[in-house]
């Protein structure tokens, strides 16, 4: 888009090239010794890291936004843990999904499952992350909400203090107080330890249910390091959907006990995606842990909750009234959404087809896949229309696509040749919050911290374990 609004720098660039050289070395040297690390994809190696892509000055966000991004994220934490706690709702708006998505069918077999059964834990605990765009306008529009595996908690609790030295180095130590406090990593670890406190069993572990191979392993490890540097009594262990299987069982009192220990909180760090089940027996892992007494993160109704299905259900004219009872708090919910379409034929899904046709640059395609590198853009979109069966395309939604202003730095690779050159790039907030609860009571709901990821203007998706994005800090301004 060519009109779109261009931020200053959080300092002057170009930066002189030997300035630029040395400052590079050493924000790479800075990122390594810190853990701002990710393992290679294209070497991998469990013995060596390589730092995670970065941005080398942070990029401008409205103080305005920002702070409305955060006080509106206990609020969405409710919406959600409501969401989640409504059969009916998530019955009649996954309906047509179940029918033409295999993935979302399976889960919901296993919410349909304990459902008939009884749920054994009525608690659940969310970690949640709601992204934004900001808009040339200044204003926040929603671009997901993500209930389960919402990564970088932990890396990006390290980034203030990373770009904090970097503006040092470049003498610009009056600026570093527009950096706001980052402490995601210890909110959503303070989290998990109140569910396991909440259990109450002190010989319990809480177990990370983690992939096969882990790119992302300095994200995952903050977060089970911090558990045990300020929890030490708190055991931590990590398995797969596979282990699970293969050494999991349910007690008599249905509590879960993996490899012979009895875990009361389980964190999903996999299972979001069709390639972590590998056959039937992962899907009965996670049948067999939702059927237990432990605090699952996200539970099955949660995980469902979070599908783009229902992000676009919610955003229909009345629904958040089902939901929310406090006028303003509505008003303010319905500000930051977007325009979301169903593609569903009952639902007008032909005359979203016709307006998206006209403008396809307006628009994205959205399935019900977290994991980054699943949408559809712009050109790409009249193709895939018109080659979809009705049935196919209502696995999608529909979404109005934000254009972002730019901001301009130089993005910082793992393995890039040559000098950087200043690229211009949009950003993406995260708000991280932390919600435990029963259908009935919310026992704990707080905002617990942020990430910004930036990635190239032109790129679409904006992932960083996916490979486009690149982590960053919001540099405040009024």
């Amino acid at each position: 888009m060519d009109n779109q609004k261009i931020l200053p720098a959080a300092i002057d660039l170009p930066l002189n090239p030997k300035v630029l050289e040395e400052v590079i070395l050493k924000a790479k040297d800075w990122a390594l010794m810190h853990g701002v690390c990710m393992r290679s994809k294209t070497n991998f190696n469990t013995d060596s890291l390589q730092f995670a892509p970065f941005v080398l000055t942070p990029s401008l966000y409205p103080r305005k936004e920002f702070e409305k991004a955060v006080n509106l994220q206990t609020i969405l934490n409710e919406l959600i843990h409501k969401v989640a706690h409504d059969t009916e709702f998530l019955r009649d708006t996954l309906a047509g999904t179940i029918q033409v998505d295999e993935f979302t069918a399976n889960l919901f077999k296993i919410y349909e499952t304990v459902l008939a059964e009884g749920i054994t834990q009525i608690l659940t605990l969310g970690l949640l992350r709601s992204d934004y765009f900001n808009t040339t306008n200044n204003n926040i529009l929603q671009v997901e909400f993500n209930t389960i595996a919402s990564s970088f908690g932990g890396i990006s609790s390290k980034f203030r203090l990373f770009h904090s030295y970097i503006l040092n180095e470049l003498g610009h130590n009056d600026k570093i107080k527009n950096l706001p406090e980052n402490n995601a990593l210890s909110g959503l670890c303070d989290a998990m330890v109140e569910a396991w406190n909440i259990i109450g069993n002190t010989k319990a572990a809480i177990l990370f249910i983690i992939e096969d191979v882990t790119y992302n392993i300095c994200d995952q490890r903050f977060h089970e390091f911090q558990i045990r540097e300020n929890y030490p009594h708190v055991k931590v262990i990590r398995k797969t959907l596979t282990d699970v299987f293969n050494t999991g069982v349910l007690g008599s009192n249905k509590e879960l006990i993996v490899d012979g220990i009895v875990c009361s909180v389980v964190y999903f760090r996999a299972g979001y995606e069709p390639g972590h089940y590998h056959s039937q027996n992962e899907w009965s892992s996670r049948l067999m842990i939702e059927r237990s007494s432990a605090i699952k993160c996200p539970s099955i109704h949660y995980h469902l909750a979070g599908t783009k299905k229902v992000q676009q259900a919610l955003a229909k004219k009345g629904i958040l009234k089902r939901f929310l009872t406090d006028e303003e708090e509505i008003t303010r919910v319905k500000e930051i959404f977007t325009g979301l379409y169903s593609l569903d034929k009952e639902e007008g899904g032909d005359q979203v087809v016709d307006m998206v046709l006209k403008n396809p640059e307006g628009y994205v395609m959205k399935p019900q896949r977290e994991g980054g590198g699943n949408n559809i853009y712009g050109s790409d979109i009249p193709e895939a229309l018109t080659t979809m069966s009705e049935e196919e395309r209502s696995a999608y939604i529909v979404m109005d696509r934000i254009f972002p202003p730019i901001s301009r730095s130089y993005m910082i690779r793992p393995g890039a040749q040559g000098a950087p050159t200043i690229v211009d790039l949009v950003s993406e907030l995260g708000i991280f919050g932390a919600i435990i609860g029963t259908k009935e009571k919310i026992l704990y709901n707080r905002q617990v911290g942020h990430m910004l990821r930036t990635k190239g203007s032109s790129a679409n998706e904006g992932g960083v374990a996916a490979g486009m994005g690149a982590l960053d800090s919001p540099y405040l301004f009024d």
